[in-house]
């Protein structure tokens, strides 16, 4: 039991397809221009490198499933797999981009100082993430599971969803200039339910358990949760808060 979060390309089309989808903000906030070298931190099948690539910027991605960056080479985009906390660029390029990925890297420190070295002087680190309080109910119920089977979600550390204010200081003791950051609600749909995002964002979590306790679990996951994010219709929404941010390394 290793409690490793994985991926697949085929689970993550679709079951989280609207996460690219709802990323299309943070690349109008990154206004990728032309002769641009981007970076995307934690690209997944590559679906958003594609809209920066067609504004005419050469991008780069970087993820640490080869599930997900295999999809991506699909696409004919180029791709790097490792570890994120560990980046190893040097002055590569003019922004670094991500969505939806750096809440799951628990070393924040260790990112941001990556993402300052890859960067040219002048570069843009622009990205959203989870931010405090997002998927409350989800990690209450999860945790509630948990508790009743000896583990403590809290000890697992698998996530890091920080407010504004502790983000940007990160951001400013990693030598960035923060140009902006706010943290706001927003209540996702989910296209396949919670049963599909469960196995999809929450595999990791389950994990810790013996392999036959895990269907179970997560059924009472499900109905701890139906009250709370499910309507009347049948239709699940989850309650995600997002932390959107640019910062820039100084000239």
């Amino acid at each position: 039991m290793t409690g490793k979060q994985t991926w697949t390309a085929e689970g993550y089309a679709r079951d989280a397809r609207f996460v690219s989808e709802l990323g299309r903000g943070v690349v109008e906030l990154l206004a990728p221009k032309p002769g641009e070298r981007i970076l995307d931190l934690g690209c997944g099948d590559g679906a958003l490198m594609e809209l920066i690539a067609e504004r005419g910027a050469e991008v780069v991605g970087f993820d640490s499933s080869p599930e997900l960056a295999a999809a991506a080479r699909k696409r004919g985009l180029r791709v790097a797999l490792g570890d994120a906390h560990e980046l190893a660029y040097a002055r590569e390029f003019d922004a670094v981009f991500s969505n939806a990925a750096l809440h799951w890297m628990t070393q924040p420190e260790a990112v941001i100082a990556g993402v300052r070295r890859a960067l040219r002087p002048g570069g843009r680190f622009v990205a959203e993430m989870g931010g405090k309080g997002n998927i409350a109910a989800i990690r209450a119920a999860l945790a509630a599971v948990l508790e009743k089977r000896g583990l403590r979600l809290s000890a697992l550390r698998a996530q890091f969803f920080p407010t504004a204010k502790e983000y940007a200081r990160l951001l400013r003791r990693g030598g960035f200039r923060v140009d902006s950051i706010t943290l706001f609600e927003r209540p996702t749909v989910l296209p396949t339910g919670i049963e599909g995002w469960l196995d999809t964002f929450a595999e990791g979590t389950f994990a810790h358990l013996p392999e036959p306790e895990r269907a179970a679990a997560k059924t009472e996951v499900i109905e701890l949760l139906r009250p709370v994010l499910c309507d009347h219709a049948g239709r699940w929404t989850a309650d995600y808060v997002r932390l959107r941010f640019a910062a820039r390394v100084p000239d």
